[in-house]
């Protein structure tokens, strides 16, 4: 009997520490902020020193501007682009312009021998880049997630 007593006394105890930690850590989780529980601890500096309304603000707004800037630009590179290439199509035609074809395919080779030992580099640079990139938008999250929407309508408009 009494070690019926003294195992159930542990298992109670038991329950009852795992209990506590269970609250204290559910009690954590209402302290913290949506991000954090989200996305981790790493959601830093911004979104610790603006509110969400204002980040989402200056995220919109900066998002919109660089789309609607993208698109002018965009419609003005290619359509410099594309006449640019029809010019020189139509000179080349009329004969004001001789290519050296042999000369344009041995560079083109030489290029593709760099871009070849380059690749190497690249693509370690690559991961970097990559890994850089997603810890930016992990720790601003809202503000880039509201970039993306702001650009994106800024690119319609």
């Amino acid at each position: 009997m009494s070690l019926y007593l003294c195992c159930y006394s542990l298992s109670t105890d038991l329950e009852e520490e795992i209990y506590d930690k269970v609250v204290d850590l559910t009690e954590y989780a209402k302290r913290q902020r949506w991000w954090n529980r989200v996305f981790g601890n790493s959601s830093g500096p911004v979104a610790e020193k603006y509110s969400v309304a204002t980040q989402i603000a200056i995220g919109g707004v900066s998002g919109w501007c660089a789309g609607y800037l993208f698109q002018k630009v965009g419609k003005l590179a290619a359509t410099a682009v594309g006449g640019g290439l029809l010019m020189l199509q139509i000179a080349n035609n009329s004969g004001y312009i001789q290519v050296d074809w042999k000369r344009v395919e041995k560079d083109v080779n030489k290029a593709k021998k760099q871009l070849k030992k380059g690749s190497k580099d690249a693509s370690t640079e690559i991961d970097t880049v990559f890994k850089k990139s997603t810890e930016f938008v992990k720790k601003n999250i809202v503000v880039t997630s509201s970039f993306a929407g702001g650009f994106l309508l800024g690119m319609a408009s």
